[in-house]
């Protein structure tokens, strides 16, 4: 229980720092005085970066067999490119900047996770008891930040972002470590873990449904502050979408049930549209950041079912490969389309149009999971209620 310790500490510090990097990261762009167009072509760059970057970086801790001598250096890395990009107002240098700080910064996550995992384990200790102090990170930065960056300006986010990464640094070095051993994804793996019809639908339901939470993941800020929201109000949107999250994800045991995934899917997507589509015609700000209160019956029910269900219709040794492709579709290809589209959809039309274009899109992931759910629904719960049933994919 000892050695978890520092994993929580850092879970939570290290996430903290996610807080100031992704919700206020266009908020501060933003105040720069970016067009949407302009913040979409950095986000979405950058999820060209973090795609990149997150394998390269996986394969060298593979390599080196570890994990938080890897951590350790890219954090010092984030450390010194995040402050200069919080910095700075020079629209070449952000561009720069932003860039780097993707590529040392993001790849922290799966490696985090990774350690989180191999902690769990060799301590006898849930996981969700480690990721549940990251959730909790998340939340009290995203209100702290926005009270700050409200007290202080934009470029007060630099000096926090180093203190941060700084304790989190010396957390690392206290931090036991674990060798990685996941397996990368190569063509052939990919090529196997595709020819399924069910698990090609699946990822293409996830895809549908993901680009529209990117998209208000990016935007969200900067609608609050076009209807006369500030940075800390902002802040306290995030604080209440996170901070609800931790209650789902905790009690997932109890709610997420085997052969209801698809269903509860479906019903995420309902919320989403409910909430999007809510989120267009409100014109007082603080009505849209309690309106993130919806969290609670979106990404966490979404993103627990989604991973369920993915490990019912993947044989296990195809488990690693899908993992990795499920990551990649809704925090990177999802997340590089929704940024570009979103910010020239924003400029274009306003933040109206683009809240009521992402509550359609999330309503057709609805109405297209419901009809998975007839399709295979069925067939999965029959396998689940057979102790000698296999879940094979088609």
């Amino acid at each position: 229980m000892r050695t978890s310790a520092p994993v929580k500490a850092f879970n939570f510090l290290f996430f903290a720092l996610l807080a100031i990097f992704i919700p206020f990261l266009p908020v501060y762009f933003d105040e720069q005085g970016l067009s949407p167009s302009q913040i979409g072509f950095i986000v979405g760059t950058g999820g060209f970066i973090t795609i990149v970057a997150q394998p390269l970086w996986g394969m060298i801790s593979d390599r080196t067999k570890t994990i938080r001598k890897v951590l350790l250096l890219l954090l010092v890395c984030a450390i010194i490119t995040g402050f200069v990009l919080y910095h700075t107002g020079t629209y070449s240098l952000i561009i720069l900047f932003a860039m780097l700080t993707y590529f040392f910064l993001m790849p922290v996550d799966p490696l985090t996770e990774s350690l989180n995992f191999r902690v769990a384990e060799s301590a006898g200790i849930s996981y969700g008891s480690l990721r549940t102090y990251g959730a909790l990170g998340y939340a009290v930065m995203s209100l702290f930040a926005g009270y700050i960056m409200t007290s202080y300006g934009a470029h007060s986010l630099a000096y926090l972002f180093a203190a941060i990464g700084l304790v989190s640094f010396v957390i690392t070095l206290f931090m036991p470590d674990a060798p990685v051993s996941g397996k990368p994804v190569t063509l052939s793996s990919l090529k196997h873990f595709l020819s399924s019809k069910e698990t090609l639908l699946f990822l293409i339901l996830v895809f549908i449904s993901s680009i529209p939470a990117r998209m208000n993941d990016t935007y969200l800020g900067v609608y609050i502050k076009e209807l006369g929201g500030t940075a800390s109000l902002v802040g306290q949107a995030w604080f209440l979408a996170a901070g609800s999250e931790i209650v789902v994800f905790a009690l997932s045991f109890w709610w997420l049930r085997k052969g209801s995934e698809l269903m509860l899917i479906a019903f995420s997507g309902f919320f989403y549209f409910v909430r999007f589509f809510a989120s267009a015609w409100m014109e007082d700000p603080h009505l849209l950041a309690y309106l993130q209160l919806l969290q609670l019956l979106t990404f966490p029910v979404f993103y627990s079912a989604a991973i369920q269900y993915l490990y019912r219709i993947v044989p296990v040794e195809w488990r690693a490969t899908g993992q990795t492709v499920l990551a990649l579709l809704f925090f990177g290809v999802s997340g590089i389309i929704a940024s570009f589209a979103g910010g020239a959809l924003y400029e274009a039309f306003g933040g109206r149009t683009l809240f009521l274009t992402i509550s359609g899109m999330s309503l057709a992931g609805t109405l297209f999971g419901i009809v998975l759910y007839r399709i295979y629904g069925h067939r999965v719960r029959a396998a689940s209620a057979d102790p000698a049933g296999e879940d094979a994919p088609e």
